[in-house]
């Protein structure tokens, strides 16, 4: 475990840890409001498996500084300073949920030079904002404004639901409690202002454009019964939006599905990643 420092002035530490290597790099973007903790069921499958595996937490959460900003164009340069600071090549990009925005605004931002390809996982692209000319989107403004209202309230009780949440698929929770209470347990390290921030990041940010520049080869891994972030209003579209991509679907899988169901999560991820 190690932190890169980020920006010149007023610099932030974040927190890394690298599995060290001469594998392929695989680098796992947690989601909100996680840490990279909640990868504990990828890592050792990846490392086992000859990669080099990297996570960190997201400025704001875990044990990474807090910033200034958390829209994705500072939430993105995080990412492309830790590309650069280890000089990574042929990376994997793999982005939960919203990570899938840093993912996203990476490629269409910095390009794809570092990168063999990438994996949008139960991820909030191409757009969860319901507006007039995004009719599908999954979040209307209230939705959005009262999601950070109940966080902004009551922090702990917000996150003891939305966790339950995470996991849950046609009604039932498809993790074990402890799995659920250590996911509470990430959710308590974020710094709220940082938490609420977010909120609006991965609510109300439009990575159409983004997507269009995509070209490498892409996974895109969604669960059919998410209640976070539905299948239809974000991963089959991301994979209509992309010509070189190909879409996993979880039976019965929730939000957290590389937690629920983490054999077949990661299948698919190392099918992929040797597929390159």
């Amino acid at each position: 475990m190690s932190t890169v420092t980020l920006g010149s002035k007023d610099p932030i530490d974040l927190y890394v840890e690298d599995s060290g290597g001469d594998g392929r790099p695989v680098v796992l973007i947690h989601g909100w409001p996680l840490t990279a903790d909640a990868w504990a069921d990828q890592v050792p499958a990846l490392v086992d498996a000859g990669h080099r595996v990297i996570t960190y937490d997201r400025r704001g959460f875990g044990r990474s500084d807090s910033g200034d900003a958390y829209d994705y164009d500072a939430l993105s340069g995080d990412l492309d300073v830790l590309l650069n600071h280890l000089d990574l090549r042929g990376a994997v990009l793999v982005g939960f949920s919203m990570g899938g925005g840093e993912v996203a605004r990476q490629l269409g931002t910095r390009g794809d030079d570092r990168l063999a390809g990438v994996v949008f996982a139960a991820a909030v692209p191409p757009y969860l904002e319901a507006t007039a000319d995004n009719p599908d989107g999954p979040l209307d403004d209230v939705a959005i404004k009262e999601m950070k209202t109940g966080l902004a309230d009551d922090p702990d009780g917000f996150y003891d639901q939305f966790t339950t949440d995470f996991f849950t698929a046609d009604g039932e929770v498809r993790v074990s409690e402890a799995k659920r209470t250590k996911a509470v347990e990430m959710a308590g390290q974020a710094d709220l202002d940082a938490a609420l921030a977010c909120i609006d990041s991965f609510a109300r940010t439009d990575f159409r454009d983004d997507l269009s520049l995509v070209r490498i080869p892409t996974l895109v891994i969604h669960g059919d019964a998410d209640e976070i972030v539905p299948l239809e209003a974000s991963g089959a579209r991301t994979h209509e939006a992309l010509p070189n991509s190909r879409l996993h679907v979880v039976e019965g899988g929730p939000h957290g599905i590389n937690v629920s169901h983490p054999d077949e999560f990661n299948r698919a991820l190392l099918d992929f990643i040797d597929g390159l």
